[in-house]
């Protein structure tokens, strides 16, 4: 089949979970092979790159700001793709899939697949209008859209009891490989030893919690240091905030955006893993950090809560305090910091190996379009019937 993705920066995953996503789906379907097209952003990606793992990159231009980058983008990408042979659409978060009206109408016998990746109109960043506009994209997705997938139990109630829509909920992934704690020379430029760090990975914006993270580790006495992985997304006053907040801290080191195996060797020899957000999708750092058996502390949101079950650490969202007492048990336990990591990591290898969650969609794939396929020639059907007895008549 033909599978067109809308609605990413690009691959490989230039940061942030609907990347991640489409990057591991993408890469996989074709090894299955199928034809897989992935529209990428200038910004974000080399426009020379025609090939990506067997995957077909298709660059095009957007109006490079806040407000403005993924739908010019998304709108390009869409009449671009109506000029196409293609099998299955499948758009990535609620903005994007604002637009998927316009293939529904003028590809009538394309599959219509949207991914409702989270309800980022809770996203400080966002101005009112845009959050009414994401609202928007969430009811075209939730109306439009011939076949619905969500990461959580929680996202698949609101479509059903807000829209009536009965979406399938499939967990996003991660991509599960052995992860010695070896130390590697290249954590020497952060001045970084094994076991002697504790890792937050994340975007800087305000819902993440990263400040609330800062707050309690000043307040908890360790010789370990915080290493937090990530940067802005057009918030530059919030990460200039974070920054004064850390008051030149040396045992505080923001990283910037680190990928392959920077992030890899971080993630392997960090003590515990750190995600404070106030709010959360289904969380693609989260599942990382569960893959590499570290101790997980997490906010105590639903949305965690559904990834971690008891594997993890909870505490209050956004209570520092609380954060507080959390941090210090598990950095003063290291064994029973340690067996909640080897339970982490036994429940994502259970529930969260990307290579058996693409045999999930790939099925929802084949079914949905096959349905799809036969509804259409039952409609012609009935409509070639219709004027036989009306020509008759």
């Amino acid at each position: 089949m033909k599978i067109y993705f809308i609605g990413q920066k690009g691959i490989p995953a230039v940061g942030g979970g609907v990347e991640n996503y489409v990057d591991n789906l993408a890469v996989r379907l074709a090894q299955h092979g199928h034809d897989v097209f992935v529209y990428t952003r200038w910004k974000y990606s080399d426009r020379r790159s025609k090939i990506y793992k067997g995957v077909n990159l298709i660059n095009l231009p957007s109006l490079s700001t806040k407000n403005l980058d993924a739908i010019s983008h998304t709108f390009l990408a869409t009449l671009h793709l109506l000029f196409q042979k293609v099998d299955i659409i499948h758009y990535h978060s609620i903005g994007p899939s604002s637009l998927l009206w316009l293939p529904k109408i003028f590809k009538r016998s394309t599959l219509i697949v949207a991914t409702f990746q989270s309800q980022c109109y809770f996203h400080q960043k966002w101005s009112h209008f845009a959050q009414i506009y994401l609202r928007l994209g969430e009811y075209i997705l939730c109306t439009f859209a011939d076949t619905i997938i969500v990461p959580s139990k929680i996202l698949q109630k609101r479509c059903l009891h807000l829209y009536g829509k009965q979406a399938v909920c499939i967990p996003n992934g991660v991509t599960i490989t052995p992860a010695p704690k070896i130390f590697d020379s290249s954590l020497t430029k952060w001045n970084l030893k094994n076991n002697a760090y504790i890792l937050a990975v994340s975007r800087l914006i305000r819902h993440k919690g990263i400040h609330y993270l800062i707050k309690a580790y000043q307040a908890t006495d360790t010789d370990k240091k915080l290493v937090i992985v990530g940067d802005g997304s057009y918030t530059d006053a919030y990460v200039r905030d974070l920054k004064k907040l850390a008051k030149d801290n040396k045992n505080i080191i923001f990283t910037g955006n680190q990928f392959g195996s920077n992030l890899r060797n971080l993630y392997s020899n960090a003590y515990a893993f750190v995600q404070s957000s106030e709010s959360e999708g289904f969380s693609i750092a989260l599942l990382e950090a569960m893959s590499y058996g570290l101790p997980i502390i997490a906010s105590d949101i639903k949305e965690n809560q559904e990834v971690l079950g008891r594997a993890a650490f909870f505490f209050k969202n956004k209570q520092t305090f609380d954060l507080v007492k959390v941090l210090h048990y598990v950095l003063s336990h290291p064994t029973q910091a340690h067996n909640q990591g080897q339970k982490a990591l036994q429940l994502v290898k259970k529930k969260y190996d990307w290579d058996k969650l693409v045999n999930e969609i790939e099925e929802i794939y084949v079914n949905a379009h096959e349905i799809k396929k036969n509804n259409l020639i039952k409609r012609k059907h009935h409509f070639g019937l219709s004027t036989a007895i009306n020509n008759k008549l």
